[in-house]
């Protein structure tokens, strides 16, 4: 089997976490390298990631489940890494400037093309409102790198819940200074599946037929 395909097989949403493995170092390097890495509609990145790795930063989020979706606060404990998912939810020229300007230390533009490459500004332009508004269109950003992210993980046999049941209010008001002035609607638990309590790791895979979704010409 293809091993592509084989991890795609093998990737589902875990449900119980074993507390007591934790992902090593080396291999959280890469999951954020990979992140760093990630494709975004004219390289804007509108992003920023917060990983939760000791205990007071986790204590930290568990407030964020007062009022809400208290069915996903064990994770928060049991597995061994959060990561809030942030997007700009008013991404501007200062902001793809900075994209620019990494380009040319990068060696991606010249600099005596750096007012040319504004003109690919148009796309986010075309994405916001009168109040400069762009939270739909660096959200789907966003879930670009989300979904890049679940790939590389089950490449790493590494389990993981994406987590949308999440309080973005209060996690706006607990990581106000980490998040500045970034939108937090999603996270993402990390970790190794529980082996005999995580009733999903043996579900089998279920989807829809490929003829329901793919229409080839």
């Amino acid at each position: 089997m293809n091993q592509i395909i084989k991890d795609m097989l093998d990737r589902y949403t875990t449900k119980k976490y074993d507390k007591n493995k934790r992902i090593s170092s080396e291999n959280l390097q890469i999951i954020l390298e990979s992140m760093r890495l990630c494709p975004s509609s004219i390289n804007s990145q509108p992003w920023r990631f917060i990983v939760l790795e000791s205990d007071e930063a986790k204590k930290r989020m568990a407030k964020t489940f007062a009022n809400k979706f208290q069915f996903n606060l064990p994770h928060i404990f049991e597995s061994s890494h959060i990561i809030l998912f942030a997007h700009n939810p008013k991404y501007n020229k200062d902001d793809y400037a900075k994209v620019i300007e990494a380009d040319i230390k990068n060696k991606r533009i010249n600099l005596e093309d750096k007012e040319d490459a504004f003109g690919a500004f148009i796309f986010a332009e075309m994405n916001t409102d009168k109040d400069g508004n762009t939270n739909a269109w660096t959200k789907s950003q966003l879930y670009l790198s989300l979904g890049n992210t679940l790939h590389i993980l089950a490449r790493m046999n590494i389990d993981s819940t994406p987590l949308e049941g999440v309080d973005s209010s209060l996690i706006a008001k607990e990581f106000v200074n980490e998040l500045n002035g970034y939108q937090c609607e999603v996270a993402l638990a990390i970790g190794y599946h529980h082996p005999s309590e995580d009733y999903n790791f043996k579900t089998p895979k279920s989807r829809l037929n490929f003829n329901e979704i793919f229409v080839c010409l």
